[in-house]
């Protein structure tokens, strides 16, 4: 995945449609001289809808889409026709994409499934027909409530990728060799720090045609959590992996040391991510022989799993494969496990179940003017 195309934060400005006018009209034709009050409802506004989508990788979609529009409702008409309702308009998203309101930072909801869907912002309701306002003493009522209007709302929307494992290591650790051999990708690779600058995957392939997902998150430094370097950027894509395989070579002069600074770096972004299970890789290993790695397994840290692995002489890769599928399989590592408070999806059907809060004012018809309808001003939804 390019640099260039790999797009993980927006910011859109949305607007939802308005509500479409009740119909203020009276039943009339050659057989019936006093039909009635017939006014259908207007229809809804259209919504904002959010749906994820597997075949989505980032928000490169939405670089250049920031207002989107959806459509109004039709107004209501005789015979108690409603109005038609607004266009929605569908916007789909990698799974891993968080929703924040761009004003207030406050987090609205998450997109980690295929095909999950919510609403980001509700059309407006159609107001109601005056057929809806008749009354044995009120036989013809000239009033009906207008649409309710449509919301603008700007979003921030954030990916993080979602991946069974989390590539962790300082620059030049090698991470992206260690993608490139194990799977199809093919990320940028060379002798300087920093060389990948946005997070690649890379669907690995185990036994028995199964597979599991890779990331390769760009190096982090000792600061990171503080601003310093790529890894501020890029430390949100962590919490999606289940598992972190943390990378250390084995030219380091000081393995434990390394690996104690990459964890507390990820401790203070975020303290919840040193509850994943993590998995430690020694890298460049093919330079060291059975007795140097025995003594050196003696001053590794305690209390994690590490492999010796050469990406390019291929020692101990099916070993960590292994080591990897266990752990993915283990009911506790399960991707996502880190998230947001949970929110509840809305579907467009479930929109508008509670009427609370809605506009009570009503209009009256410009072509009919002798009734005085103030006195209905207090009508509204909770009323019928």
């Amino acid at each position: 995945m390019a640099g260039s195309n790999f797009v993980d934060y927006v910011k859109i400005y949305c607007r939802s449609g308005k509500g479409g006018a009740g119909s203020m009209h009276f039943h009339r034709d050659n057989l019936t001289a006093k039909g009635g009050p017939d006014g259908g409802d207007g229809g809804r506004g259209g919504h904002i809808i959010l749906r994820g989508n597997k075949n989505y990788w980032t928000l490169i979609h939405l670089k250049y889409a920031r207002h989107i529009f959806a459509g109004d409702g039709g107004d209501g008409s005789s015979s108690r026709s409603f109005g038609k309702n607004g266009d929605d308009r569908l916007i789909e998203v990698p799974c891993g994409t968080v929703l924040y309101d761009a004003e207030t930072g406050e987090f609205m909801g998450d997109i980690t499934e295929d095909g999950q869907e919510m609403i980001l912002v509700q059309g407006g309701r159609g107001g109601l027909g005056n057929w809806h306002f008749r009354t044995a003493t009120n036989q013809t009522p000239r009033y009906a409530q207008p649409g309710e209007p449509r919301i603008e709302r700007t979003i921030v929307l954030q990916l993080k990728v979602l991946a069974d494992v989390g590539l962790v290591g300082f620059p030049n650790a090698g991470k992206s060799t260690l993608l490139s051999v194990v799977s199809a990708a093919k990320p940028e690779i060379a002798d300087y720090p920093f060389t990948t600058l946005v997070p690649n995957l890379g669907i690995v392939a185990y036994r028995d045609n199964k597979s599991f997902v890779m990331a390769d998150i760009p190096g982090i430094i000792e600061g990171a959590s503080e601003g310093r370097g790529l890894g501020l950027r890029f430390l949100r894509h962590i919490e999606r992996n289940s598992i972190l395989l943390f990378m250390v070579p084995a030219d380091s002069g000081d393995i434990a040391h390394e690996y104690n600074i990459l964890l507390n770096e990820l401790k203070q972004y975020n303290p919840e991510l040193v509850s994943k299970q993590r998995i430690l890789a020694i890298t460049k290993s093919d330079m060291l022989d059975d007795e140097l790695i025995s003594e050196m397994r003696k001053e590794l840290p305690t209390g994690i799993e590490a492999v010796f692995i050469s990406s390019v002489s291929g020692l101990g890769i099916a070993a960590l494969k292994d080591l990897i599928w266990t752990e993915i399989n283990k009911e506790s590592n399960k991707i996502a496990e880190i998230s947001h408070r949970p929110m509840e999806i809305v579907t467009p059907d479930d929109a508008f179940e509670d009427d609370e809060d809605f506009d009570d004012e009503f209009y009256e018809d410009e072509d009919d003017d002798d009734d005085d309808i103030s006195k209905y001003k207090g009508i509204g939804w909770d009323d019928l």
